[in-house]
């Protein structure tokens, strides 16, 4: 029994070196076991591996490439049953650390950090969350999860139904995958939300590239439709 706090990264050392000692201090106040998993790139490009070794984190580099191979070597490396992941650039508060867990360990399989629910609220442009309620509504459907906000991994999962998933998404999109299969497996899987305030980042700049995030969605929806219907009851 533990959790297994999981953070993807890429040139975030100085996010890092701020996160760590209060998100260390959050998992030190549920009295549970934990370890810190930092997962960053295939090599360092910065000086992340001393922040970590500062703070009493685990320093990993990703065996697969893009943001869903990391997220794939974070679920093969975590050792407690109860998996938490969140950003790396501070755009997610650890101190919504502890409302997340309180909901999950209330029978939760899992518990996403929403901006969408009441007292949820975004720092992020008006065009950003336009394109991230469309998104959220289309693949709402796609998937057939009934939850406001599934494109931010600020979540906590079920380590063990967690592994028995198999991802092949590569980039942003495994967020609906990894919740679309976990319901699959589980048809009366239990989603509950709890509201958080995302921040613009603290230092350095977004790593996200936008045609291909577009692209890599619109090809990820049809395959998800594909996927779920082989697997509708007959």
């Amino acid at each position: 029994m533990g959790i297994s706090a999981v953070l993807l990264c890429k040139e975030e050392a100085e996010n890092l070196d701020i996160l760590l000692p209060e998100i260390k201090a959050q998992l030190e106040a549920t009295g549970e076991d934990f370890e810190i998993l930092i997962i960053d790139t295939e090599k360092a490009l910065d000086n992340t591996p001393e922040v970590c070794a500062k703070y009493g984190a685990e320093y990993i580099n990703q065996r697969y490439p893009r943001f869903g191979g990391a997220f794939r070597t974070g679920i093969e490396e975590a050792k407690f049953d109860k998996f938490l992941i969140m950003d790396s650039d501070g755009s997610h508060d650890p101190k919504y650390i502890s409302s997340i867990y309180d909901r999950f360990v209330q029978g939760a399989d899992i518990v996403i950090g929403s901006r969408y629910v009441k007292g949820g609220e975004t720092d992020d442009s008006k065009t950003s969350v336009i394109m991230s309620h469309i998104l959220n509504k289309v693949f709402r459907i796609v998937i057939g999860v009934k939850a406001n906000d599934i494109s931010t991994d600020f979540r906590m999962y079920d380590t063990p139904q967690l592994k028995k998933v198999e991802l092949t998404c590569q980039n942003y999109d495994v967020l609906q995958e990894v919740l679309m299969k976990m319901k699959l497996n589980k048809p009366a899987l239990r989603i509950e939300e709890v509201p958080i305030s995302f921040k613009k980042r603290m230092f350095g700049e977004s790593k996200r590239n936008l045609p291909l995030f577009i692209l890599s969605y619109i090809k990820t929806m049809f395959r998800l439709i594909g996927i779920r219907i082989r697997y509708a009851p007959k």
